[in-house]
């Protein structure tokens, strides 16, 4: 599971989305985001909770900015955790910012345990999610998807087309043409599915892929130009705005 400890004052986060969950707990000033449609403030003692795929932003509320303590568990853990508490569902979060002394004291607790590498580490992350599963998941019959308007069939269409073509110079008409669809029907298909523009899309998986080379202990030029980005500096600028970080300081902690 990644980890996070952060301040910012004038750093702003682009839309962008992640395949794990997002659970941050603000531990100092304010911060004002965007999660799918809605924008929200999360004060301190608050905690954020992104679901997995679910596009977000990040920005100081208050004039001090903010401080936050960040978890980034994978859907296969949390949902193996609301197994073992009797549900069969993925969890899903309907609210992004939770005010819950409980949550707050046990998240941070763990988050202190994992930064120290206490023993006692997994068991506390272990009590804080169990918490947060029971309290504040979802736990209502999901409908299915509604598939009239044949968006989701397309989006499956356009993410292998830009899975395959991922160092390419991908267009609308790239993605559109194959889907017999016009350039503003992709677009549509990208904001209503994915909450983002195409180009943000194509972006956030170049990024995620660059984050995989890494993490293999690729370099980070060879990274760069393996994911489709034009240089290193580009990598560094695209790294930073969607992560908080730039590349060298996330090798660095992959290798520490």
């Amino acid at each position: 599971m990644g980890l996070l400890k952060a301040r910012f004052t004038r750093y702003r986060y682009e839309l962008h989305t992640h395949p794990t969950y997002v659970i941050a707990l603000i531990t100092d000033g304010c911060e004002r985001l965007r999660v799918g449609q809605r924008y929200q403030v999360a004060p301190t003692d608050t905690v954020i909770v992104v679901n997995p795929e679910e596009c977000h932003d990040g920005e100081p509320g208050a004039e001090i900015g903010w401080a936050y303590r960040t978890f980034y568990p994978s859907v296969q853990l949390m949902t193996d955790i609301a197994h073992e508490l009797g549900t069969n569902e993925i969890p899903l979060f309907p609210t992004a910012v939770i005010d819950d002394p409980t949550l707050t004291c046990l998240l941070a607790t763990a988050h202190r345990a994992a930064e120290h590498d206490d023993a006692d580490a997994e068991v506390s992350m272990l009590i804080a999610v169990r918490h947060l599963i029971v309290e504040h998941a979802d736990r209502r019959e999901r409908p299915q998807p509604c598939e009239r308007s044949g968006a989701s069939r397309r989006l499956v269409l356009y993410r292998d087309i830009i899975e395959a073509n991922i160092t390419g110079d991908l267009d609308l008409q790239h993605l559109a043409s194959p889907a017999c669809v016009t350039r503003f029907q992709v677009i549509r298909d990208f904001r209503r599915m994915t909450g983002l523009t195409p180009g943000a899309y194509i972006r956030n998986q170049r990024l995620r892929l660059a984050s995989r080379l890494i993490e293999q202990g690729v370099g980070l030029a060879e990274a760069a130009v393996e994911s489709g980005l034009s240089d290193q500096s580009h990598l560094s600028r695209a790294f930073r705005n969607t992560h908080g970080i730039t590349p060298r300081m996330y090798q660095q902690a992959i290798r520490t």
